[in-house]
């Protein structure tokens, strides 16, 4: 499905986002499930794939500290940068629609943070996706996949301190086994993750058939 020229990447989510955690497997229909972006295309291909990644500096600024033992309000994220792969990026905020479908950003050129997750930095699991390409080219996380363990993610949040994450993992998964869990449930700690579209394109539906998934967390 697409609208305005672009692709339109329904990201399907659990009605009730405090339940994710009790969904450990795959991924249930449209509307009850949590499934990552699914891409269609009028022109039946993916996008051209893009030359060498801009050249994005680290941001500068106060880090922030580690999550308090006691719960401890965060600011919300405004942006997103990974210096490695050419992402800046402002974040948009999420919710869910009227349906329990999470909410999409409405450009591929912006990321957007699910409201119904963790502020970057504090104790749980903070949810950022976007989509991989448009009708007229690669997304704002077109090269996701590319990240690899160890390089740095930089949350900056409303009241200019920076949530630095370290990626600890890249994963594919068909669309069909989304690791709800992994992605939405319970952890300990402050983490991260960002989730797009990818794998193989499939011409005759025009969509992606895996997601991609980084896991990353707060540097201490």
């Amino acid at each position: 499905m697409t609208r305005s020229g672009r692709h339109i990447s329904p990201l399907r989510a659990v009605r009730r986002p405090a339940a994710a955690a009790a969904l450990a497997g795959g991924i249930l229909l449209a509307g009850a499930g949590v499934t990552g972006l699914a891409v269609a295309s009028q022109t039946g291909r993916p996008a051209v794939p893009a030359g060498k990644p801009a050249l994005v500096p680290v941001p500068i600024g106060r880090v922030a500290a580690a999550p308090q033992p006691t719960p401890q309000k965060v600011a919300r994220p405004v942006s997103l940068t990974i210096p490695s792969i050419g992402v800046r990026t402002g974040l948009v905020h999420l919710g869910l629609t009227l349906s329990g479908a999470l909410q999409v950003p409405s450009t591929t050129t912006v990321a957007g943070w699910y409201t119904g997750s963790a502020r970057p930095g504090a104790t749980g699991a903070a949810v950022i996706v976007g989509h991989i390409d448009s009708l007229t080219g690669p997304g704002v996380f077109f090269r996701l996949s590319l990240l690899h363990p160890g390089r740095r993610v930089y949350v900056r949040r409303a009241d200019g301190t920076l949530a630095v994450f370290r990626v600890t993992s890249v994963r594919s998964y068909p669309k069909s086994r989304f690791p709800t869990l992994a992605v939405y449930g319970p952890v300990p700690d402050a983490e991260l993750r960002l989730i797009t579209c990818g794998g193989a394109f499939d011409v005759a539906t025009g969509h992606y058939l895996s997601n991609v998934i980084v896991y990353a967390t707060l540097v201490q």
